[in-house]
């Protein structure tokens, strides 16, 4: 028995336009469209915190209920998000047919970082591609994707072609050898710069040290010539 898809539920939204969009958001709502291939396209909007939350969480596939209507199965097409506070402001949703084949975005996270023999001698992980496009029934679509790096030494990188996709997923790469999943770069090595400063003072110092004071030949040289004008 396939396990129950997590569910969001939204309200009908009637009303359009910028200005009721911000008023919308003032209120604590977050507006979306939901589409369905060649059927109208409905609106509907959902409570900012509980929304941003269930997104956060990172569903793959997930079903969409609005107001009474029954629950159809979707997927994120697009999130519209603040350039600065980064929270949820727009949600676009793709009505999917759970016997055909989609594209999706899924995410990439690395495993085993810290207990690499390379980051352990002080080595840098790169994460280079964090994200990556595959074909998939709706329901064999992950929520991302996870790579062992835990036996990475320094100079190793990980490729695309060397990862073995889920059951049901393909990766839509041309060359996947060609893409890079992470490496793992040797430690930068951070010259020490001459105490400038310090050298500075030194010879400063030795400056006025050897420096001989003003002759007494100069004060009677001053003195003859008040003489000479008296």
């Amino acid at each position: 028995m396939a396990a129950a898809r997590p569910k969001l539920k939204a309200t009908e939204r009637s009303a359009f336009g910028s200005r009721t969009t911000r008023r919308l958001r003032r209120e604590g709502f977050v507006p979306g469209v939901v589409y369905a291939g060649g059927e109208e396209a409905r609106a509907f909007q959902a409570d900012a915190h509980d929304i941003g939350l269930f997104i956060a969480e990172g569903h793959a596939l997930f079903d969409l209920e609005i107001g009474e209507e029954d629950a159809v199965p979707v997927v994120v097409k697009e999130e519209q998000r603040h350039p600065v506070r980064g929270h949820l402001m727009h949600l676009d949703c793709q009505q999917v047919n759970l016997s055909v084949e989609i594209q999706a975005d899924v995410s990439i996270e690395l495993e085993g970082v810290e207990d690499s023999p390379g980051v352990k001698e002080g080595g840098i992980m790169e994460h280079v591609v964090r994200e990556i496009t595959i074909e998939a029934l709706p329901e064999a679509i992950p929520d991302g994707i996870t790579v062992d790096v835990s036996a990475m030494i320094i100079g190793d990188t990980v490729q695309l072609d060397t990862i073995d996709p889920p059951e049901g997923v393909k990766f839509m790469a041309d060359n996947p050898e060609e893409v890079t999943i992470a490496t793992l770069n040797p430690p930068k090595i951070v010259e020490e710069e001459p105490e400038v400063e310090t050298e500075t003072e030194v010879i400063g110092e030795e400056s006025a040290e050897g420096a001989e004071p003003s002759s007494g030949d100069d004060d009677s040289s001053d003195g003859g010539d008040d003489g000479d004008e008296g």
